[in-house]
């Protein structure tokens, strides 16, 4: 299967089907889950051991990191075939701190995409729904070479 031939809700969907690999990130993220539609995505997560700063707690970049996934993937949803991405801005606000241990869901939507710029909207929540966190994004588009 060829990714660049795939639009990218396809490409995601194959990755959630197992038809292609998931993203390396996904694991050391504990990311568990992801459900994807057009313009919509929805990631689950788990901080560990693996994400603590030096105080103990759930280093910032955890909520970030997800937020940018998940904010990245809803602008993917929206791309042709042979388009890729980048997030070029990356806006998050830290609410309350993020669990360790805890299933959290990260939901993303993409707000407007053009032919060079996609940019989305995120938040991030714990098990009983409270909000964690929040973020915006802008992708850079660009079209890729096939082969």
């Amino acid at each position: 299967m060829n990714p660049t031939a795939l639009s990218g809700l396809e490409l995601l969907q194959a990755a959630i089907d197992g038809k292609l690999p998931r993203a390396s990130m996904s694991e050391t993220m504990g990311m568990t889950g992801m459900t994807a539609e057009k313009g919509r995505v929805t990631i689950r997560a788990r901080a560990d051991g693996r994400h603590l700063n030096p105080l103990g707690g759930v280093h910032g970049g955890f909520a970030a990191t997800i937020l940018d996934s998940a904010t990245a993937c809803a602008v993917h949803t929206m791309l042709d075939a042979g388009v890729s991405y980048g997030t070029v801005d990356l806006n998050v606000k830290m609410l309350r701190p993020v669990p360790q241990g805890d299933e959290l869901v990260a939901e993303a939507e993409a707000i407007h995409v053009s032919r060079s710029l996609g940019t989305a909207e995120g938040r991030l929540r714990d098990s009983s729904g409270r909000l964690l966190a929040t973020a915006s994004a802008t992708c850079l588009l660009k079209c890729v070479a096939p082969g």
